[in-house]
């Protein structure tokens, strides 16, 4: 079988790194990814490449040819060679010498298929010839890619040992490319050995969570997780229903075509509790901008208020994103049309301006411009005319009660 012939297969760059990296006439070759996404007529994005050679001497051999080489892995074999603005991640084939399901001590190997055996999943050790598109699949990756089934290479408990990562990877690339039922030995495995996942760092576990809920339509693998306890040791807060207000949700996004959106589907997961959800944030190391986003969204669910009114105090997406999760079935899409085109207004009436008309300088200005801002959100945010009537009359009262005071 062979890759279909697509642009970047005839890359100049990647033909000069080819071929600085040719071995007794073999060239080195494409592993991992780009394959699997080229077989499945998927965009191929970053292009990796197995060699025999060894590290520095793929440094040696890049820098001969006028080719930067960065050592961003060199430890574990792999070196980054940049060509005419292009990167590619090029890696020795390896062997493992001992793991402890974090990280692995490796040796440099020349055996492709001892290559491959260290690898997750048989999907992802595919490599391909560049120059004449020859794949070679040593556990059954074509037929698997075939079937849409996500399968662990050899024993899945071994596997897992070896990285504990996988058993997020697998329920991710599961949502990605496969259908039907997650291979029962790998959920299997991911079940039994779920609690080792509170030996890696909350940055690679929420990178992972990240990368999961960015697939298109991650609602059955996040379900299969919570029925298999994977998430008690890093979110046990995650609420019952996790996949069923996910596909909701999802739905919904598809319905308006919104862009996937991790803040979003992640607060489709998480309890609406503002506080907790600011710990949860906290524990797993999230960006700031994120955990300021499921603040908030977390903060305005079941809010009474309408799109517009929301998106005035938390902004255009933050609203459209509370609509998706927690607005009834009869008013949300129309909730989400009308923030459609609509800029936010600026309140038309400063404190300036009731000064003028009457009111002392003081916490009594402060106190009347926003029980008249309230008011004009209230009132959907009407015209300048009405906000002065709104604002006349409030200093009216000011005044009285100052009198009468």
């Amino acid at each position: 079988m062979q890759l279909p012939d697509s642009s970047w297969l005839h890359d100049p760059a990647l033909a000069n790194v080819v071929k600085a990296l040719r071995v007794d006439d073999q060239p080195p070759r494409v592993v991992g990814g780009a394959v699997r996404d080229a077989l499945l007529g998927i965009e191929v994005a970053d292009v990796d490449l197995a060699t025999p050679l060894e590290p520095l001497e793929v440094s040696h051999r890049l820098e001969a040819a006028g080719i930067k080489a960065v050592p961003t892995g060199i430890d574990h074999g792999t070196v980054t060679a940049v060509a005419d603005g292009r990167t590619f991640e090029i890696t020795t084939l390896r062997r493992d010498v001992s793991t402890d399901g974090r990280r692995a001590t490796v040796e440099f190997a020349t055996d492709w298929m001892e290559d491959a055996a260290r690898r997750d999943f048989t999907i992802n050790a595919l490599y391909a010839d560049p120059e004449t598109r020859e794949i070679f699949d040593y556990f059954g990756g074509l037929a698997d890619l075939a079937d849409h089934h996500v399968r662990f290479i050899g024993d899945a408990e071994q596997r897992i040992a070896e990285d504990h990562l996988r058993i997020l990877r697998l329920f991710r690339f599961h949502a990605r490319f496969g259908q039907g039922a997650i291979d029962a030995e790998a959920l299997a495995a991911a079940a039994k050995h779920s609690s080792k996942l509170m030996a890696l760092s909350r940055e690679r576990i929420a990178d992972e969570l990240r990368k999961l809920l960015s697939v298109a339509n991650p609602s059955q693998a996040v379900q299969a997780m919570l029925d298999a306890g994977i998430f008690n040791s890093f979110l046990p807060e995650i609420v019952p229903d996790a996949g069923h207000k996910l596909a909701r949700l999802i739905d919904r996004e598809m319905a308006v075509a919104a862009t996937p959106s991790v803040a979003r589907r992640l607060g489709a997961v998480l309890p609406n509790d503002s506080a907790l959800v600011e710990k949860i944030a906290a524990r797993l190391k999230l960006s700031n901008r994120l955990r300021t986003e499921l603040i908030q969204l977390a903060a305005h669910h079941g809010s009474a208020q309408s799109a517009r009114q929301l998106a005035y105090s938390i902004g255009i997406e933050n609203a459209r994103d509370l609509v998706l999760l927690s607005f009834a079935e009869d008013c949300w899409r129309d909730e989400v049309a009308s923030l459609q085109g609509w800029n936010v207004p600026e309140f038309p009436i400063k404190g300036g301006d009731l000064i003028q008309k009457g009111l002392r300088a003081g916490p009594v200005v402060a106190k009347t411009l926003q029980t008249a801002e309230k008011q004009w959100i209230a009132e959907l945010f009407p015209a300048a005319s009405r906000a002065a009537e709104i604002a006349d009359q409030l200093v009216a009262e000011a005044l009285r009660a100052e009198r009468n005071s």
